[in-house]
């Protein structure tokens, strides 16, 4: 399924901050490892990749209900076994 989606001036300053590119965002909500339902309107994207030498947990919030989809803020973490 091809969906479209939109940052939020409030993910792409998160992602900014936490050295999280363009990139890896859009190739996570092309093809994440995981589509967890969060919520009424809510689904997080995520997959794990390889930043600065080190494996991170990429977690990718969308609110599900606006057209195009709406990315609301891109986190990484360190603590995979908390979330995978």
């Amino acid at each position: 399924m091809n969906r479209s989606f939109e940052l939020s001036r409030h993910a792409i300053e998160q992602m900014s901050l936490r050295g999280i590119s363009l990139e890896v965002v859009n190739t996570i909500l092309e093809n994440p490892d995981k589509i967890i339902p969060d919520g009424i309107g809510q689904v997080i994207y995520q997959s794990t990749v390889l930043l600065s030498g080190k494996n991170y947990l990429v977690r990718i919030f969308v609110n599900s209900e606006k057209t195009p989809n709406l990315v609301k803020t891109v986190y990484r973490t360190s603590k995979l076994s908390k979330y995978v």
